[in-house]
């Protein structure tokens, strides 16, 4: 067998292979044998037909293409072992070249490569937000608002009254081709805040809940807003609206006093101590997962400008795939499937992908830069570690799924693949972890490993 190999420009090699003769030959025997197995021939029991009858009653042209197919599957794997080519997935037969000797031409996709420059280097500030007891209060005091008591009453409303209404919206000077309602009408609880609480949030605009005090039920009552050059809807930066609501009824709100007594409402607290002690912690948590998050992207943007990536088409063409699946189920936890969503944004699916085509192809390197820098430093997942972390998200599978739907979920392929998922997530978080203590200017010598990120010996 005689390979020539060419390297292409988008990351895939070409391979010229000429095969022996004898080769094609066996292989047209044995297609000729398996064909006369599957079709009838007068005369003959399956597989015992000879070759010239299976040529006369099939014809010449299945036994080559059942040849051809034999014969691929058998060298195939020699011809990548041989050619010492590292694929990213299945070579695609692309051209005969001829039969006499039989020289076939392959087009093979080749396993990514980054090259990266110095990201030892790299060091950014690491300024975790410290929580404050006021952000403890802020969550304490939402707790309570829900615990709110409320009691119809019939005077007009004032600060801390919730009233129910009914709204509506519409856009003064709709731009050409849209719509003039903004808001159609429907019913909806506010709660009147004073002055100095007002959130930067609040819905349809900020403050408000301030027009609603000294109304009654069944009054009703417009009002327009010019909506900022910052406001958070972008579409309506500089915008007005005409706001119509109608009261629909007013009621106190009794708060309960923040104690130990509440906090044994709250959950397993006995104190409010305990109750405050288990927020911080959880804010703590948040915190420092949205901090890592935006660290993160950081670190990744250093390393961006340090790297090269080499990658087949078909690796881009996969990750598209898998993040459009992705955005199908994000969807279609909220009732929409594709075809309505694609209305919706006005889109078909050549627009789709060219959307999502630059977001996945981002997804795509930053998981290639992560997985070199594990492999350059052979970052591991501990077994024990993987094997923790499977057992929980198993358990935590179990209770979420009724008995039925659990034993139906849990084949043997689908914890497989939970498994693999879990190792592949572990191996990232270990990589940031280590990229962590490069960016903070905790590692003297970038070589060393912590060794609880070490696999087994």
């Amino acid at each position: 067998m005689k390979i020539e190999t060419a390297y292409l420009e988008d990351h895939q090699a070409k391979l010229k292979v000429e095969f022996d003769t004898d080769l094609l030959n066996n292989a047209k025997q044995r297609a000729a044998r398996k064909i006369s197995q599957q079709t009838k021939i007068p005369g003959f029991r399956p597989g015992k037909a000879p070759y010239n009858i299976v040529i006369r009653t099939a014809g010449e042209a299945a036994i080559l293409e059942e040849a051809m197919e034999i014969l691929i599957d058998d060298q195939y794997p020699k011809i990548i072992e041989e050619s010492k080519l590292k694929p990213y997935g299945p070579g695609q037969l692309e051209n005969i070249v001829s039969f006499d000797p039989p020289i076939f031409e392959f087009k093979v996709p080749l396993e990514a490569e980054v090259t990266l420059l110095d990201y030892q280097a790299i060091r950014i500030p690491y300024e975790l937000p410290f929580v404050e007891d006021n952000d403890v209060d802020r969550v304490l005091k939402d707790l309570q608002e829900r615990q709110a008591v409320l009691s119809p009453v019939e005077r007009p409303a004032q600060i801390g009254d919730q009233v129910f209404i009914r709204l509506s919206g519409n856009r003064l000077e709709p731009e050409e081709g849209e719509s003039s309602v903004l808001v159609t009408d429907r019913p909806m609880p506010i709660t009147i805040t004073s002055g100095d609480e007002i959130s930067p949030t609040e819905w349809p605009f900020p403050g408000f809940s301030l027009s609603l005090i000294n109304l009654t039920a069944g009054d009703q009552k417009s009002l327009i807003h010019t909506f900022p050059e910052d406001a958070d809807f972008t579409s309506l930066r500089g915008k007005s609206a005409e706001f119509s609501i109608i009261v629909e009824n007013v009621k106190s709100r009794t708060l309960p006093e923040i104690n130990n007594e509440f906090a044994q409402t709250i959950g397993e607290y006995e104190t409010v101590d305990a109750l405050r002690n288990d927020i911080r912690a959880s804010l703590e948590t948040e915190r420092r997962e949205d901090y890592d998050e935006g660290y993160n992207d950081k670190i990744m943007e250093e390393l961006f400008k340090l790297a090269t990536w080499k990658y087949p088409p078909q690796m881009l063409d996969h990750e598209i795939e898998l993040f459009k699946d992705q955005l199908g189920n994000r969807i279609a936890q909220q009732n929409i499937d594709m075809e309505t969503y694609l209305k919706i944004r006005q889109l078909d699916e050549a627009g789709l992908k060219e959307e999502i085509t630059p977001l996945a192809e981002q997804r795509m390197k930053r998981t290639l830069v992560l997985l070199e820098i594990a492999r350059q430093h052979d970052i591991k997942v501990n077994e024990k570690e993987l094997e923790t972390e499977s057992m929980r998200t198993m358990d935590r599978l179990s209770h979420m799924l009724p008995p039925d739907k659990v034993r139906k979920t849990m084949t043997d392929q689908f914890v497989q693949n939970m498994i693999g998922n879990i190792g592949a997530d572990l191996l990232i978080k270990h990589t940031w972890d280590y990229l962590h203590s490069i960016a903070k200017g905790e590692v003297d010598d970038p070589v060393k490993i912590d060794p609880s990120l070490e696999g087994p010996e």
